[in-house]
Order: structure tokens, then sequence, then C-alpha cells
């Protein structure tokens, strides 16, 4: 198999124990007979690792591989490649969907997967629990299953098969009914032992230490998978992923576990390349939340101050090192079905900004300060701390004190998103292929505390509602594609949120690792054809 390897430019972005682990015996493993063994950096250990219930990154990087959606995305015509569903179709009165499933299929335990699979998990689980799929399936009133390999989706509303099908690689990751049904779903045990239908089959996980999944010798794919097994190294520390790296002990770092930084230097070691395809449908969007019951931040003129005081050519600068664009709205202009340039902007401009604060009524003290707020960045990754540093000093220079409140991630999730303890807060939101996956949960009123990367700011337009909720029952692809624009003009004109930069990810590869970069979600996907060259 040839290596699917690419090397873009910054600018072109978005368009066993930890002793065994170390040892020789691991990694000759690679070089036997066989597919081989693949080791990956992961820089964080999820403790939920269902992807039914929490579609996020950080737990699909690792149980992709084992438990399978219904479709994947593809760098194809249509954008999708058939998984554990090989045909949907929308009636024309869009109030079902039926969907054909893949004949022959076992989970790993060697019980048939069937249509009864589908419709527990989408009633049982997508529709009540699943943090993405409570708002895409809340008009979702039955799933029929006319036979074992039909599953005939009946929604209470319109319900749009191009949202559907942008939406199946993130919402519709199946589970076993046979293990499931009868127990509390949120604790069952399989939660943290996975079983699926994917090449992989769960193997075991040392805390601190690794992931091990192994071939599943009766996988559905002809011929497939083409590793014997993955290793998930735990390694925390972005220094040691790149050490690793070059030591040869580790095949793969994923999500930017090298720092930007260094990616000159490590992609000019001989046999490691850096990678940056295979992220295109994960943007992730440096955003601005803002907590519009704050009263300064309820008037429009302060956060327009505040969007013409962030220099974002600085920001792309200095911390994504040209790893990123200048975001213009909630849509990234690296899609090319729903973004639209068409929309208010705001130049970096001291002058404009502090002269819209003192019609704002908020003249400067005499000590140059106008006021305070609390500032949480997000302390997920480097860029969004780096930014918070950066923010509390461009605010400064227009006289706004911005105090940074730092948390670990249990602390920022519950400060933001439940207890709403702050005033500015610095998010990675990510777009997923269409604005009603994880997009308008930001901008739509009436979210209910304690829904992360949700509007948890308080801001209410009912005409902005009205868009998103049109939107959501809206057939026609063309008339969605347009509402989805003016919900972009209308977000940059009133700035319920402020989107500062889109950026991407790479990997890091040894040139032994075949099959990378094969889809706009590689690092999520399942890695059947995914190998090692020996």
């Amino acid at each position: 198999m040839v290596p699917m390897l690419a090397t873009i430019s910054r600018r072109s972005l978005l368009t066993g124990t930890a002793a065994l682990l170390g040892s020789t015996a691991l990694w000759g493993r690679a070089h036997a007979a066989g597919g081989g063994r693949l080791i990956v950096a992961a820089d964080s250990e999820p403790r939920q690792l269902n992807p039914a219930i929490v579609a996020s990154n950080g737990v699909f990087f690792i149980t992709s591989k084992v438990i399978e959606p219904l479709a994947e995305a593809s760098y194809a015509p249509g954008g999708l490649r058939p998984l554990l569903a090989t045909g949907w179709d929308g009636s024309e009165d869009g109030h079902s969907i039926t969907f054909t499933l893949r004949e022959g299929v076992l989970w790993h335990d060697g019980t048939p997967f069937s249509s009864a699979d589908v419709a527990f998990s989408a009633m049982e689980v997508w529709k009540p629990l699943q943090n993405i799929g409570r708002a895409l399936f809340a008009n979702l009133e039955a799933v029929e299953t006319p036979d074992p390999l039909t599953a005939v989706f009946r929604f209470s509303q319109p319900m749009p098969l191009q949202l559907i099908a942008n939406a199946l690689p993130v919402v519709s990751s199946v589970l076993p009914k046979h293990i499931y049904a009868g127990t509390d779903i949120a604790t069952n045990p399989a939660n943290a032992a996975p079983v699926g239908t994917g090449p992989f089959r769960w193997g075991t996980h040392r805390p601190g230490e690794y992931y091990l999944l192994n071939r599943n010798d009766s996988y559905w794919g002809k011929n497939l998978p083409l590793l014997d097994d993955i290793v998930f190294r735990v390694l925390p520390d972005r220094a040691a992923a790149a050490s690793s790296l070059e030591a040869g002990e580790v095949h793969l770092a994923a999500f930017s576990a090298v720092p930007l930084s260094d990616l000159d230097r490590i992609g000019r070691v001989p046999g490691l390349e850096v990678v940056t395809k295979g992220y295109e449908a994960l943007t992730y969007q440096l955003t601005v939340e803002i907590n519009h019951r704050t009263e300064a931040l309820s008037k429009l003129k302060v956060r327009q101050a505040i969007a013409h005081a962030i220099d974002r050519d600085f920001v792309l600068k200095t911390i994504f090192l040209g790893y990123a664009e200048a975001a213009t709205g909630p849509v990234p202009a690296n899609d090319p079905t729903f973004y639209t340039p068409d929309v208010a902007t705001y130049p970096f401009d001291i002058e404009t900004a502090k002269a819209l604060l003192d019609e704002a009524g908020y003249p400067e003290g005499p000590d140059g300060t106008r006021f305070g707020l609390r500032l949480l960045p997000a302390p997920y990754f480097s860029e969004t701390r780096q930014f918070g540093d950066y923010l509390r000093q461009a605010l400064a220079a227009i006289g706004i004190d911005a105090r940074i409140v730092p948390h670990d991630a249990a602390g920022h999730i519950r400060a933001v998103y439940t207890d709403h303890a702050f005033d500015l807060a610095i998010a990675p939101t990510v777009f997923r292929a269409d604005p009603a996956i994880s997009t308008t949960i930001l901008l739509r009123s009436d979210m209910p505390p304690g829904v992360p990367f949700s509007n948890q700011g308080g801001y209410a337009d009912p005409e902005l509602d009205a868009v998103i909720d049109e939107a959501l029952v809206t057939l026609d692809p063309a008339a969605r594609v347009a509402l989805y624009k003016k919900l972009q003009r209308m977000v940059a004109a009133d700035l319920p949120i402020i989107n500062v930069a889109d950026w991407s990810f790479t990997s890091v590869v040894s040139d032994k690792v075949t099959g990378v970069a094969t889809n706009p979600r590689w690092v999520v996907s399942n890695w059947a054809d995914t190998g090692l060259s020996q």
C-alpha cells in the first residue's frame, strides 16, 4: 500500500505496563510478520469511552476503532462512506429516513448486528443521552425495524436528509442492544470496556500508561484491518510525545501533540513527516463566549469594541504560528457548502474600540480603567490559554480590566456551562460539517444549564432563534444554505459570540505508517485501512 501522506503549507491548512511500552519487545512487534503494532501518542485519558453518549474527539480518537457509526466522512463526492449502513433515503415530506444496513456484521462477542441495535441506540441513547443527539434527534418519534437490515426513522417534524447525512459520522455510533438494554446505560461497564463491530476489539487500559486494542479477526471488511493491534501511549507532556517520535518509540502523534513551535525541526527528522490532512471535518474555532447577563456585555457597542480590540493577525502569527485562518463568523471558510464572507467584520482598531466604549457609557476612570471582567480561558489547549493571556492585554489597552480565573477542565466546564460564573470565556468550539450539528447550539436561546459548548451566556434573539428553527426543518438543501448564510450575517452583526480564528491540527507520522489521512476525519475514524510497512 502506498503511504497517503501530505505536507501542506500553513496558509492552505484550512482549504502492558509503562516498562513494557518502552521495551524493544513492544516496538519489535511493529516489524514482525503480520500487520504489526501501531503505537500512538495520546495526550489525555477520557473517563467515558462511549461515543454514543459523548460524541467528542477525545472519545472518538480511541473508541472509533472499536464502535462504528452508520457512515464515515469521505473525500469522495457526496462526502460519506457507508459503514454499518449501506444506504439512506428520505421521504418527500421529510418525516422519515430509511437506512439499509450492512449484512453479515457481528458484534465482537459474536452476536449478529441488526436493525434492533440501531433502533435501540437512536431511541435510548442518541436522543435522550448524547450531547449532540439530544438536540439533533429532538423530533425523532420512533424507529421501525421491518426486518433485521432496515431501520426507518420517524420524525414529528420534517428532518432534512442533508443534515442527517452530514451528522452520521458524529452522532450515529451504534451500541449492542443485548449488552445495554435493561441496564443503566450511563453507568454500564461496557462504557469503559466497549463492545463494537469495528476493526479492533477492546483490549485493556492501564491508567496513566496505555490503551490496547486488538485486531478483530471477524471484521466485516474484506482483508481488514491491516494492523494486529494499536497501543495508545498516554503522553500528556507534548515534549515527551516529540522525543518519543524522534526515538522511534511512537509511530504517530495526532491532534498537534507536537508543539507547533517544534514542527519545523521535527519535520526534518529522517523518517518523520508532518501531516496536515485528515482534519478537514474537525475544524476548531477559537471563540470568545460572552455572558450577556453582565450589564456592560449586554450592550452591542461594548461587544463591538472587544472585537475591534483583537489583533487577529497577531493571534494567527504568534499563537498559531500561521497554522490557522482569521474567522469571520460561526462557519469556517473551509466549509464549501455553508460559508459566506458577506458579513460584518471588525478590523483591529484601538481608537475605534475606545470610542465605542465611550459611546456605550463607559468612559475611562482616573487610572484609565472603564470596568472589570472575569476571563476564563479553556484549559484544554495551549492555544486557548495563550489567547486568554493575549486577550487580557488587548482589553487592558482599551481600558477593560480582565482578570483571568483559571480552572482545570472540570472546573471550567462547571463555571461556564452550569454556574455561569464568567463574563468572557475562551472556547475551542468545533464545526462539524453542518451548522445544526454543533454550531447553532452556541446561539439558540433557552439552553438548559449544564450543557457544555452551548449558549450558556444567556443571549436571546427571537429572530435568530426563528432562523435556527426554520433551518432545522427545511428540506431543500439550497434553502437551508441560504438560511445559514443569513444566520452568519446576523451573528456577525450582533456578536452573541466572537469568532477569532479557525484552526485545525497537525499529525507527525513515521514514514512506516501507511493509509494516513484517507478521510476528512481520519484521526477519529476506524483505521481499518491503516498499516505498517515492513
